[in-house]
């Protein structure tokens, strides 16, 4: 089995104040107790991440990275059954206290939700 399809290059990447400003603008919205995933349609033909872990909400810094390797670990291997999406992952204060498995349950049925929402 190819790996090729699994990666996460700067191209799934988003890098840029105006990409998630248009992010913001108008999002569709998905959320639960440890997440808030924020998503719009881009023009291009794969799905981007972009991490807004904040300082506020996970006052540790090594809850955060651990939060951020979560979330792109877990977009890495759902991109392929996303749509051309630029996802923004909001993280709740309720996500530091948790395990990492129920983390990244939680942004897979997050995403799924969100291709759903987006589709319609």
């Amino acid at each position: 089995m190819s790996t090729t399809g699994f990666c996460f290059p700067p191209q799934s990447r988003l890098k840029t104040p105006a990409a998630y400003k248009n992010v913001f603008a108008h999002p569709v919205k998905a959320s639960d107790k440890y997440f808030t995933l924020l998503a719009i349609r881009n023009s291009l033909d794969k799905p981007r991440l972009g991490l807004a872990i904040a300082k506020k909400n996970i006052k540790r810094a090594v809850d955060r990275n651990k939060i951020k390797r979560i979330a792109r670990e877990s977009f890495r291997l759902q991109q392929q059954t996303l749509i051309a999406l630029d996802i923004v992952v909001l993280a709740k204060k309720e996500a530091a206290i948790v395990d990492s498995k129920l983390l990244r349950n939680s942004l897979e049925k997050l995403f799924l939700q969100l291709v759903n929402r987006c589709d319609s």
